[in-house]
């Protein structure tokens, strides 16, 4: 605990306290004793709460900060906003709330900062609720097995990595890798499979620029509408980009808390740690591995726990997250990554080399996993994409040998094939997500070797050609798949002879 001593202060601030301890009493107002980068230490204020707003008087209106450090007869608050008109010996008093941020329907469509103000040139926000930046998460008793699926239309991540409504799956990889790509195609994917999903993106110190021209994607895809984007720049104070995940979250659970379902994406709680960690160096908390304070774990987990499915008592209602983590250099074994991995229900690791080699989504099929699974899945999807993961990683560990020498025998041979096929087929371009229909017609057409003849090069053809001619052919029964349930043997039927008669047209001469 640290103890202020008054005698070391000058005479103005020593006068300003004595004058409170003899009026007011220093458990209602305080006196700002330094201030710097954004932390204002505040003497007094013996009634404080942990993260509760305090009103800084300066000569140009109040200042809003909260109180992140509590210690005996001092406080470290850190200024939301600008420190430059935060001067030592300005009065503080508490404003009796904790930090709270407005919630609610009306955010939909916006792009606000942390604070619920308007970034998009818009007119101000008034909602009829607001939400605590900091709140428990629901107990056990309140939650429900994650079981309904949350389909991204990304055919790579639905068939072998499935998520659930609820769950908590982390997007890891090194920069410029397609992170960000997968979690905008899943937001798209919402308002195109007309899920009813709510999309809450949260930029974390990330270029304005890239914003922009998210936001200009998103209502170019008309998911605007159903959307939330959260934004802190890269110049923003530590504070702003600290709470911007935890606010986010906030607005989210009005969603999840009303029986309604949404999705929480963090990009990125790499730079999120940073903040905190400039945030808790000055105010003086000893540094640990890599200059992390030591509750930098819990920074991450009681944010990520507040997502949740919800028992049927509460709603049922749901908060799914996918956070993003850059890793340098590929290395998920740092001390972000591996705290993230451990609270998280599985990740999707995308990999440098995949990238750059054209498989794009470039999804690790061996680091990559959702601890959720099966249950999370469409019964059509699960009925084809059984060994999918398996096969995959069996010809990334056989094709490194392959190139090494020709004698290979007719099994093994097969297997590459198989698996050139598979790569092939799950390369998919940016914000063109595929229906349950589309991903199962797709998968079953190589897994069942249908298309064993088609030159691996022109899978993609031949996929398109087969989505094609099935939705122009037989657009009942594909309507009957897409609702998700396991296919009949007459729907594989259907499946199987028009993938005979597309995949002819393709065969390698």
């Amino acid at each position: 605990m640290t103890k202020i001593s008054v005698a070391e202060l000058s005479k103005d601030l020593r006068d300003a306290i004595q004058g409170l301890e003899s009026t007011k009493g220093l458990e209602k107002v305080g006196v700002v004793t330094r201030v710097g980068d954004g932390v204002a230490w505040v003497y007094g204020l013996r009634d404080a709460s942990y993260n509760e707003v305090l009103q800084i008087e300066t000569a140009g209106g109040v200042v809003e900060a909260f109180a992140l450090n509590l210690m005996e007869d001092e406080i470290g608050a850190v200024i939301l906003g600008s420190d430059s008109q935060v001067a030592a010996g300005n009065t503080v008093k508490l404003k009796g709330v904790l930090l709270a941020v407005p919630v609610g329907p009306e955010l939909l469509g916006r792009v606000i900062d942390p604070l619920g103000r308007p970034l998009d040139g818009g007119e101000a926000i008034k909602t009829k609720h607001t939400g605590l930046v900091e709140r428990d998460a629901i107990g056990v008793m309140g939650r429900k097995s994650v079981h309904e699926p949350l389909m991204t239309g990304i055919m790579a991540i639905d068939t072998m990595f499935p998520i659930g409504r609820g769950q908590r799956e982390l997007i890891i990889g090194d920069r410029q890798t397609g992170k960000t790509a997968i979690a905008i195609d899943t937001m798209i994917n919402q308002a195109k499979q007309n899920t009813g999903v709510i999309n809450i993106y949260v930029a974390v110190g990330q270029k304005l620029s890239k914003i922009a021209r998210l936001v200009e994607r998103l209502k170019k895809e008309d998911v605007m509408k159903q959307t939330i984007v959260v934004v802190t720049g890269p110049s923003d104070p530590a504070s702003l980009l600290y709470i911007a995940p935890y606010a986010a979250t906030a607005m989210g659970e009005y969603f999840r808390d009303n029986g309604e379902h949404a999705l929480m994406i963090y990009d990125d709680l790499t730079k999120h740690a940073v903040a905190y960690r400039q945030m808790s160096l000055l105010l003086r908390r000893p540094p640990g591995r890599e200059a992390f304070p030591g509750d930098v774990f819990y920074l991450h987990s009681r944010l990520l726990e507040r997502s949740a499915k919800l028992s049927d008592a509460l709603g049922g209602g749901s908060l799914t997250a996918l956070p993003i983590i850059e890793t340098q250099a590929g290395d998920i074994s740092a001390y972000i990554p591996t705290n993230v991995i451990s609270i998280t229900d599985g990740q999707i690791f995308l990999e440098t080399d995949l990238f750059y080699q054209g498989v794009r989504p470039a999804i690790s099929a061996g680091l990559s996993v959702s601890r959720v699974g099966g249950d999370a899945q469409t019964k059509a999807v699960k009925s084809v994409s059984g060994n999918l993961k398996l096969g995959l990683s069996q010809f990334r560990e056989l094709a490194s040998f392959a190139q090494f020498g020709s004698d290979l025998d007719e099994a093994t041979r097969a297997l590459i094939d198989r698996g050139r096929r598979l790569t092939e087929l799950l390369k998919q371009p940016q914000y063109q997500p595929f229906s349950i229909w589309e991903q199962v017609v797709s998968v079953y057409a190589v897994t069942h070797n249908l298309f064993d003849k088609v030159n691996p090069t022109r899978i993609k053809d031949a996929q398109q050609a087969l989505i094609s001619r099935l939705w122009t052919d037989h657009k009942s029964v594909m309507t009957e798949i897409d609702k998700g349930a396991k296919m009949t043997d007459d729907q594989t039927a259907v499946i199987a002879k028009t993938a005979a008669i597309v995949a002819k047209g393709f065969e390698e001469k």
